[in-house]
């Protein structure tokens, strides 16, 4: 059985928008850990930082393309 689910484009968009939501949260606890560790390794936690950021800018980035534009 070869099931074919057709997804609109703001589906799409609201289901990447979860994914990164979720990947951003589990990167605020890995940060938050590996900072509470006594001898953290400070390379890993401005790479992990920088992600973080990044995945910020794209969350915004999609929640702009589904937030509809108002004229004032």
């Amino acid at each position: 059985m070869n099931a074919h689910i057709e997804m609109n484009p703001e589906e799409v968009l609201r289901m990447k928008l979860e994914v990164l939501k979720r990947e951003h949260r589990d990167l605020d606890e890995a940060i938050h850990a590996l900072s509470s560790a006594g001898h953290s390794d400070q390379l890993r936690l401005v790479r992990l930082k920088k992600q973080k950021l990044q995945l910020k800018d794209e969350i915004a980035r999609i929640e702009d393309q589904l937030t509809p534009d108002i004229i004032a």
